[in-house]
């Protein structure tokens, strides 16, 4: 697990660039400078681990451009203790960001090999996250209600089985749109039925499937 100066010095030019991008939420640049984010990439990959860009990882997928990580998570707003559901898990680097900010952290993966590939990095770098195999479009129902409910992945509409699970005063992020664009939408839970929808720009993520392989 080498995490050197060199990294760390990355790692601070990438939070640095992040403020000049509009992140203001200093815990979550304070997670991003904390995650070593060149942990979780393919080693052909490492040695850009902290541009601000998307990378591929296995089964076809991406580990997200960190600007696109900390957005996501600002939005959240986590708060310390929150139990909070991720549907898709990837690389595990968001996993972690939301463990560093002392979240109840609880993934799901539909893709095997990122399922199992990413709790044992987890366990190393120390975080106690909660891995589930399974299709993100049902959640966990056992679980929730959750505080907080992170979409990785694009989905054209809010999943429902999602905002079932989400609790009353919750917030729930995620991109919405068609295969070439979507919107990061955020969804405020203010009541058993009442939702408040706003819209926080335009990004690009790999598609959101049901099932799992």
């Amino acid at each position: 697990m080498y995490d050197s100066f060199q990294h760390k010095g990355l790692r601070n030019k990438l939070v640095t660039e992040l403020k000049k991008k509009g992140i203001s939420d200093e815990k979550v640049l304070a997670a991003i400078f904390a995650v070593p984010r060149h942990l979780f990439m393919d080693s052909g990959f490492m040695q850009f681990a902290y541009r601000d860009q998307a990378f591929p990882i296995r089964a076809g997928q991406t580990i997200s451009q960190p600007y696109t990580v900390a957005i996501q998570t600002q939005l959240l707003q986590v708060e310390p203790q929150q139990k909070v559901l991720e549907i898709g898990t990837g690389s595990g680097y968001q996993s972690a960001i939301l463990a560093e900010l002392g979240a109840r952290v609880m993934t799901i993966e539909r893709q095997k090999e990122l399922y199992l590939v990413p709790q044992e990095l987890l366990t190393q770098l120390g975080y106690q996250v909660h891995f589930f195999y399974g299709d993100g479009y049902q959640g966990l129902p056992t679980y929730g209600p959750f505080d907080r409910i992170l979409i990785t992945a694009a989905a054209t509409e809010i999943p429902p089985k999602l905002l079932e699970q989400l609790k009353v005063g919750g917030r729930l992020v995620v991109p919405i749109g068609k295969r070439d664009i979507q919107v990061m939408t955020l969804v405020e839970k203010d009541g058993p039925d009442v939702y408040k929808i706003t819209e926080h720009g335009s990004f690009v993520f790999v598609p959101m499937l049901s099932g799992k392989e």
